[in-house]
């Protein structure tokens, strides 16, 4: 077997972020519900667009910002997702490959527009998030790189896009030749209405022993269990993975590996700004100190550093410098 040259290799949403500040009263005139993330139709998309505030325009996506995260924690990463040959997909091809990723998914010519999220800040920190998937929802099997997939040491897949049909079948594509290649995957099940539809899915997923790392947070746990507590919903599913971990916001995070349960305190922050992205730099910061073989309890403190930087400010992708945020932890 080929040793991987490439650390993570993701597959996702393609997403440019549209973040702008709105208040309560614009969340219900135009029925959002606060801290939830609903998907969108192009003519929503452009209401919702106009009627925002000035916003802040930045390539995301899910796994593209754990990726973001894993590079500027110095690692070696690919990423799998499309967009439209258009202005926005002309941005975010640009900024993902100025991160130093690999990125060599073909734009898609015709069809929907690359996607975009609007994300409503409110004062309370509480981001919510409308997304129109556009071009990202249409990824076929046929974009996949076996190669790129199979140079990875962890091919690590954003729930978000199993709501699709074409990237849903794509994705499952992906995990079998990585798999083949003896390779670990890693899964972030992102929203309760994703585990709502696909549940079942994810836990047949499980079940197959098809995914070795589960991310989740606490709600998300809860949901994927069927069950009302956190600790009910640990001991239904930590036994069917190897290795799983569980956010829980300022009350820290959980992993359980094998059996054996290790947690650690959130991470301190001087002011919430935008909580957009804190899961996904948490799934950074873990999976660099994993790819490097650190012990958990090391892997989930590096992960809570990512994500205490990420919501200090808006945006979801790393402002301040990850890898001295790291040697000022000792880690």
């Amino acid at each position: 077997m080929n040793q991987p040259t490439l650390d993570v290799v993701a597959i996702g949403n393609a997403i440019v972020d549209v973040i702008a500040q709105a208040d309560d009263a614009f969340l219900a005139e135009h029925a959002l519900t606060k801290g939830a993330m609903q998907l969108v139709d192009a003519d929503t998309a452009d209401l919702l667009y106009d009627n925002m505030g000035a916003g802040l325009e930045v390539s995301g996506g899910s796994a593209a910002n754990t990726l973001a995260g894993l590079a500027a924690l110095g690692l070696k990463c690919g990423f799998i997702g499309q967009v439209a040959d258009d202005q926005l997909g002309q941005v975010f091809a640009h900024d993902i490959r100025a991160l130093g990723v690999t990125y060599t998914t073909d734009m898609a010519n015709d069809g929907p527009p690359t996607a975009r999220c609007l994300i409503m800040v409110t004062p309370d920190a509480q981001r919510t998030m409308n997304t129109f998937l556009g071009a990202s929802q249409n990824l076929p099997a046929a974009a996949l790189d076996p190669d790129v997939i199979r140079s990875a040491n962890i091919l690590y897949l954003e729930g978000y896009l199993w709501d699709p049909d074409e990237p849903r079948a794509a994705m499952r594509s992906a995990i079998a030749i990585a798999r083949e290649a003896g390779r670990k995957v890693a899964f972030t099940l992102s929203d309760g209405f994703v585990i709502a539809r696909h549940g079942d899915d994810f836990m047949d997923l499980i079940n197959q022993g098809q995914i070795d790392i589960l991310f989740s947070n606490e709600a998300e746990i809860q949901a994927l269990a069927k069950v009302d507590g956190f600790e009910e919903a640990i001991a239904a599913i930590a036994p069917k993975v190897p290795l799983l971990i569980s956010t829980r916001s300022e009350k820290g995070a959980v992993a359980v590996v094998n059996g054996v349960r290790h947690e650690v305190a959130a991470a301190p922050v001087t002011q919430v700004v935008d909580t957009t992205g804190a899961g996904d730099l948490f799934a950074a910061g873990f999976l660099a100190a994993h790819v490097e073989g650190k012990p958990v309890e090391e892997c989930l403190k590096l992960g809570s550093i990512a994500a205490a930087e990420v919501i200090s400010h808006y945006g979801a992708r790393p402002e301040a410098d990850l890898k001295a945020l790291r040697a000022q932890a000792g880690l």
